[in-house]
């Protein structure tokens, strides 16, 4: 971590974190096709149960990045013993948080899926789906944790391995369960809960077999530990939370013109978000660098790190968001074929691939200050980019133009986002400490 050159260490941490990334949304876009094939409404209920896991995937990445900066910055230290009772806490508190979503939300399930922006004739398809997803709610929380923990600790094949086994389980569970045993939407849901149950297991066994330096126990548990996990990772509570808040906010405003438009939405929001795992991988590769490197006061490796991630992801997203504008007729069409939706989604699916050419700057900036514990600057970019400036922006313009208001609000906000990512970016750097002689000449090299 603080010796290899930084280019070579970023790509060969990136790429398991892109393939867990693409398998992990394979199997979400996979879900998506296959329920569309059961109409609008069914279409629709995904987008809605989308947000829902959103939100076991902000209490899993708050505790697997807030317990996993700290360790990467106690391993880079060679503090194993803290960094094994940092993880412990993490993982533990991360079950019972899922628990307790999970028992909450089984009570109050139609108000909540109508809270998520649900219409009455997706509700039904919503309320099935969702069913299974709270069964699996702990696991899956969990699980996000657990692979943060091993991408933090440079073995992120690891972790790739235990999501492409959830991943293909639930890919070959959709239609067996779908259409094989006349299921229909609920073996989605099942084929879901299973797939996770099963990537858990896998993931954990990880831990067991020794394959990891952290070790996860409950003896290790340290309660006190809980505020400092959770505060680091708050960045990544805020940016997953508000995700699933925008989400809601959104199929809300888009209920208002029909199913059509709740699917159309929700559909564009899976092509984008699968098509930006590709860079969202570089910055999950950059960021254990980043927290070692910073560990052990290795500045300039940091610096490095962070100008190549940068680079790295935007030539991806070039790339990507070229398909996207060319095809974007075609791309959705392959998730629902109905003019409707497929004339609402383009549109949208265009704004949003041009717009993605300025993702890359902002995330990589957002985790290099969440990877050296600065918590404040990282939350600030999370929540303007995530909440204060979407959602304000979502329910003005769809009110002054609306659909199309609706489809260029997340556009907008991702372009207004690269004005304080570059400011924390600037005073971050400026404010590093200098490396000595001999470090710089290390990174030279390494460049």
């Amino acid at each position: 971590m603080t010796k290899t050159p930084v280019s070579r260490l970023i790509i060969k941490l990136s790429i398991p974190a892109i393939i867990s990334m693409m398998v992990t949304n394979v199997y979400n876009l996979v879900d998506t096709a296959f329920v569309g094939q059961l109409g609008n409404s069914a279409s629709g209920a995904v987008g809605i149960v989308f947000g829902f896991m959103a939100v076991l995937q902000a209490i899993g990445f708050m505790f697997g990045n807030g317990s996993g900066s700290i360790i990467s910055r106690l391993l880079g230290a060679k503090n194993t013993e803290q960094a094994s009772k940092i993880a412990s806490t993490g993982f533990f508190f991360t079950l019972l948080f899922g628990a307790v979503v999970a028992i909450i939300s089984a009570f109050v399930l139609k108000p909540l899926v109508m809270l998520l922006g649900s219409t009455e004739t997706i509700s039904p398809y919503a309320q099935t789906y969702i069913s299974y997803i709270l069964v699996a709610a702990p696991f899956i929380t969990a699980s996000f944790t657990m692979n943060n923990l091993l991408r933090y600790e440079g073995k992120a094949t690891l972790g790739m391995i235990g999501l492409i086994v959830g991943a293909v389980l639930n890919i070959a569970g959709d239609p067996i369960l779908m259409f094989g045993l006349n299921m229909g939407i609920a073996g989605a849901g099942l084929s879901t809960c299973i797939s996770q149950i099963v990537g858990f297991f896998v993931l954990l066994s990880m831990f067991l077999l020794h394959k990891t330096q952290c070790r996860l126990s409950v003896k290790l548990i340290v309660p006190k530990f809980l505020p400092e996990i959770i505060g680091t990772g708050l960045p990544s509570l805020l940016r997953q939370g508000l995700n699933s808040l925008s989400t809601v906010v959104l199929n809300n405003c888009a209920a208002v013109y029909g199913d059509a438009a709740v699917a159309a939405m929700s559909i564009v929001s899976r092509v984008i978000f699968f098509t930006f795992s590709f860079a969202l991988g570089v910055g999950q590769g950059f960021q254990p660098v980043c927290g070692f490197n910073y560990g052990a006061k290795k500045y300039d490796r940091l610096k490095t790190a962070f100008y190549f991630s940068v680079m790295l992801a935007e030539i991806i997203v070039v790339v990507i968001s070229v398909g996207l504008i060319l095809f974007p007729g075609e791309i959705v069409r392959i998730f629902r074929d109905d003019n409707t939706v497929m004339e609402i989604g383009s549109r949208a699916l265009v704004l949003q691939g041009i717009a993605q050419l300025f993702l890359p700057f902002c995330m990589i900036t957002e985790m290099a200050l969440q990877s050296v514990g600065k918590k404040l600057g990282a939350s600030v970019l999370s929540t303007l980019r995530n909440g204060l400036f979407f959602i304000p922006l979502l329910l003005i313009l769809s009110n002054v133009r609306g659909l199309s208001g609706i489809q260029e609000a997340q556009p907008l906000t991702v372009t207004l986002a690269v004005i304080p990512s570059a400011i924390l970016a600037v005073r971050f750097f400026r404010k590093l400490p200098k490396n000595t002689e001999q470090s710089r000449g290390e990174a030279e090299n390494e460049r």
